[in-house]
């Protein structure tokens, strides 16, 4: 249809809409039309515009994670939801904050710190909406004690995809029977709805904190595809006798009533050092953080406590040098397409150490660098590769990942972001066995596919 046709709607609507540009593509796809709505109302009068006249819609907040998922199979109208971040509504007697979906994640925090209260989440991705957290389901170091924004979840304001609004926990005012809207939504990739406010529970901001960091110094040398250290240790050992000191570490550290509020590990590349940090938050945090000290000095070495966290806490890894071994790549090897390969690793306890020993076993039998970073204690790690990466060492590094993680049915690989090329070699979900239920739950909400189709696992 013209866009005219559809610029004119959504004006007679009162909804501010321009020209897709460039910065406009969601994973390659670029739409149409941008909407930019104020308000749960106004998001509804887009999404009845695109009812009539047919139209795909994504939403979007602070766009920093549009290139994660896979790309829409069409997407004619971005819902960008920037302009919905009133001041957040903060009702600091009842722990309890209620925001728009375009309000960001380090604003919210800026308005409960003058209250002396917190979210308890720490966002891997600076600049995320509020939105985007519910909808990417992403969470950072501390959801080992407090849990993710799925469990800090109260309520929520969603607009479904025929424009109506619906509403669940709190004040209700219209819900959809059968379903915890806040709970389906959070993690959905906007394939259900489009949310627009979330209220959540909040805790008091912690007296004090203390890290203790421990840096276990193994590094590791390529030399003609044999991977061995200083003491002709191989990788197999190295990496084993490490898992072993973490494995024995892990359960006294979180099981012990010194109660860490995280325990998080770094490691840049396997021929570097490993780094282990915990946080203990709240009262006599620097005497409880010197008591964890006792507890991992039997299995590592150097800790030492802190009151500032690693630079690198509570952020995603960054991809290692693509330059130089293993997997070492000429111009014509890399992949033209560029862009940031991003994985997320999710175990049980009792299989801790194939979260980060995986990651690095696939990325050296593919002959790529690969840096692991993630919680110790809720077993979810996130893995970048070189950006440029060759797709078929891509595809073979996911592939050998999978056969690590999925051999016993406990592990789970995502590929949350890669290049086209790459993402063409690979099942970004790999197996999920919910998946008829998944489907059933889309049929239900987006009879016609009119909400990020495509974006989701199973091509949801």
């Amino acid at each position: 249809m013209a866009a005219r046709d559809v610029g004119d709607a959504l004006e007679a609507a009162g909804v501010a809409v321009r020209a897709a540009g460039d910065g406009d593509e969601v994973a390659g796809v670029r739409p149409r039309w941008v909407a930019l709505p104020e308000s749960a109302e106004e998001i509804a009068a887009v999404m009845r515009v695109c009812a009539t006249h047919d139209l795909a819609a994504v939403a979007t907040g602070g766009g920093t994670k549009l290139h994660w998922g896979a790309p829409p199979d069409r997407c004619d109208v971005l819902v960008d939801l920037c302009c919905m971040n009133r001041p957040p509504e903060h009702a600091a007697g009842d722990l309890v904050v209620r925001a728009q979906a375009g309000v960001t994640v380090e604003a919210l925090a800026r308005t409960l710190a003058e209250g002396g209260q917190e979210l308890a989440l720490d966002v891997p991705v600076p600049g995320t909406t509020v939105g985007g957290l519910l909808a990417t389901g992403i969470a950072g170091p501390r959801r080992f004690r407090h849990g993710t924004a799925r469990d800090l979840l109260i309520g929520v304001t969603v607009v479904l995809a025929d424009g109506t609004i619906a509403k669940s926990g709190g004040k209700v005012v219209k819900n959809v029977a059968g379903y915890d809207l806040g709970k389906l939504f959070t993690g959905s990739y906007g394939t259900l709805g489009i949310i627009a406010d979330a209220t959540f529970r909040l805790h008091p901001l912690p007296a004090a904190r203390a890290w203790v960091t421990a840096t276990v110094e193994r590094p590791v040398t390529n030399t003609y595809g044999t991977w061995t250290n200083e003491d002709g240790l191989t990788f197999e050992t190295l990496t084993t006798d490490l898992a072993g000191s973490l494995a024995t570490m892990v359960p006294a550290v979180t099981e012990s009533p010194l109660e860490p509020s995280a325990v998080e590990m770094d490691w840049p590349d396997a021929e570097g050092p490993c780094t282990v940090a915990v946080l203990v938050e709240g009262a006599a945090a620097a005497e409880r953080a010197k008591a964890l000290c006792a507890l991992m000095g039997g299995a590592l070495s150097d800790v030492q406590v802190t009151e500032e966290p690693p630079p690198w806490w509570g952020r995603l890894p960054e991809p290692p040098a693509p330059d130089g071994p293993p997997g070492t790549l000429g111009e014509g090897d890399r992949d033209s397409d560029g862009g940031e390969i991003l994985l997320e690793v999710r175990n049980t306890p009792s299989h801790l150490t194939d979260s980060f020993v995986g990651p690095l076993t696939a990325a050296h039998e593919a002959g790529v660098r690969a840096a692991v970073r993630g919680s110790l204690a809720s077993h979810v790690f996130h893995v970048a590769l070189p950006p440029g990466t060759e797709p078929r060492r891509v595809a073979a590094f996911t592939g050998g990942l999978r056969a690590h993680m999925e051999a016993d049915g406990d592990g789970r690989v995502v590929v949350l972001a890669a290049p086209q090329e790459a993402a063409r070699r690979l099942d970004r979900w790999g197996h999920v066995g919910a998946l008829p239920l998944m489907r059933r739950v889309k049929e239900r909400f987006d009879p016609d596919r009119r909400l990020s189709p495509g974006r989701f696992l199973g091509g949801i």
